[in-house]
């Protein structure tokens, strides 16, 4: 048996792992021999994921907004990166 890691993104609404998911990617190291998701969203929240063993990597830096663009779009912020190691 071999460990291989499975790599869960997660952006969300607000800056609160409470937040619910906007958007998600997904990305296995395991090529599909490790536990899959499948719900779309897989999590409605960070805690969510938090809850069924994903442990959190990182959180994206909260940056204010360059005054007189605050109603701009642009890419989403509030992105979480989890991980978790599979046994295959």
């Amino acid at each position: 048996m071999s460990t291989r890691q499975q790599v869960l993104m997660l952006w969300l609404a607000s800056s609160s792992l409470e937040g619910h998911v906007l958007g998600w990617s997904f990305f296995d190291g395991s090529s599909g021999a490790g536990p899959q998701l499948t719900a779309d969203p897989p999590y409605g929240t960070g805690v969510d994921a938090l809850r069924d063993g994903w442990r959190l990597m990182q959180m994206s830096p909260l940056n204010p907004p360059v005054p007189g663009h605050e109603r701009e779009t642009s890419f989403l912020k509030h992105e979480f990166v989890f991980e978790r190691l599979v046994e295959i």
